[in-house]
């Protein structure tokens, strides 16, 4: 794999939900780029089969299982990165919880709590534990977190999580303002109608939600997951050196149209 002179060549990065979907196609890009990659998520078979074949492209890459709900998991992964390499440069922080779609009065207690200890306190733990790891390492670096054109506006078909996401929103702003004095920058995208195991299971449950939505999007379709892992990659970039508190919609143009 030549990446000297790829996009993130010489980066430690540390990637959650990184055993399918966004994720997935986040760690492959980065290791492609030059990064080094550890990958976390729960499911250790889908981490292994993407770090073999990481590998096997001739890139670096390791995984590590983690709970994205557990403060104690959390930290020992990015603890890990630094383990392996003596330092972590960048985070991509994707790994997410989804609901069973319908409306809010429909949702129980204990899956909106679930929702809540993954999708935002998760990342709000995640990116102090990166924060940290970043500062006494590699000095300077970024953070980028997925969040969902869903937050952007009312979503009575996912509410609890287009909630969590736009927490996420604000989320993202607070650890701008807070760690950009410690050159470190925090952003998030938004994608729209991508091809990931959630969207599929919302339209087993929804049939035709995918057509109804690329409807809507003027371009037509939905993404390939790769297509959101290149967003987050550049922003998490040096060539993005200048922006940070940022939420960018990678979305087909969806939210121009509602």
């Amino acid at each position: 794999m030549d990446n000297e002179h790829g996009l993130l060549a010489g980066k430690v990065a540390f990637i959650s939900g990184a055993g399918r979907g966004i994720g997935a196609a986040a760690a492959r890009l980065f290791a492609r780029e030059g990064a080094r990659v550890l990958l976390a998520a729960r499911t250790e078979s889908q981490l292994r089969a993407v770090t073999e074949e990481i590998r096997g492209a001739g890139g670096t890459a390791d995984y590590v299982r983690c709970d994205l709900g557990s403060e104690p998991s959390v930290r020992a992964a990015v603890d890990r990165a630094v383990e392996l390499h003596g330092r972590l440069d960048i985070a991509f922080n994707n790994g997410a919880a989804v609901q069973r779609p319908g409306p809010l009065h429909e949702l129980t207690e204990p899956e909106l709590d679930d929702i809540y200890r993954v999708d935002f306190r998760g990342v709000w733990q995640a990116i102090a534990a990166q924060a940290a790891a970043i500062r006494t390492t590699a000095g300077s670096g970024a953070i980028v977190n997925t969040s969902s054109v869903g937050s952007l506006g009312g979503n009575p078909e996912l509410p609890a999580y287009g909630a969590m996401k736009r927490a996420v929103n604000s989320l993202t702003e607070s650890a701008a303002l807070t760690y950009g004095p410690d050159g470190i920058r925090v952003n998030a995208i938004a994608p729209g109608t991508t091809r990931t195991e959630m969207l599929l299971a919302w339209e087993a449950e929804s049939p035709g939600v995918i057509a109804g939505l690329n409807v809507r999007t003027p371009l037509g379709r939905a993404a390939d997951p790769a297509e959101i892992a290149e967003a987050a990659a550049w922003l998490l970039s040096d060539r993005a050196s200048y922006i940070t508190g940022t939420v960018l919609p990678v979305d087909g143009g969806l939210r121009a149209g509602l």
